[in-house]
């Protein structure tokens, strides 16, 4: 099962708990793989949350069964360097400070750490040094927001 087919399974159920599946990792083969969850929501994460999550998440890959062999279920809030891997968090957190790797070069560099500029479907503009760059989200590699914004 592809990652897109795995958050497509289960993004449903995390949302009618009241989630956002913000990321998803899963790093499979040895003796123990590892599917891992980032879950958010206005008022942040909890232990709590995480647990609830857990238990459904759990219960929904038993029955559906759609990673083959042993894997640990590790579910947790995307933290202060957070991925941004949705148009909406691009919207969410313009303004504050980003890093984003590139597949290709753009303009000649392939990372670019600066301000949030603003997004849309398909591009986002971050400013460095007080420069404008226009980068394509279909071709972002990774994109982190920066705590602090240091």
């Amino acid at each position: 099962m592809t990652r897109d087919e795995l958050i497509e399974l289960l993004e449903p159920t995390i949302e009618r708990l009241g989630y956002e599946l913000s990321d998803l990792e899963v790093k499979l083969g040895g003796k123990h793989g590892v599917l891992r969850l980032f879950i958010d929501k206005a008022d942040g994460i909890g232990l709590d949350d995480c647990e609830k999550v857990s238990l459904a998440v759990s219960a929904l890959l038993d029955v559906e069964d759609p990673l083959p062999g042993h894997y640990d279920l590790e579910v947790s809030s995307p933290g202060l360097d957070r991925k941004l891997t949705k148009i909406e968090h691009f919207q969410r957190f313009t303004g504050e400070t980003v890093k984003v790797q590139m597949r290709f070069p753009i303009e000649g560099r392939r990372r670019f750490r600066g301000t949030l500029v603003s997004s849309d479907d398909a591009n986002i503009v971050v400013e460095v040094d007080g420069v404008s760059h226009t980068l394509p989200v279909a071709t972002i590699d990774t994109a982190r927001l920066v705590p602090g914004g240091s």
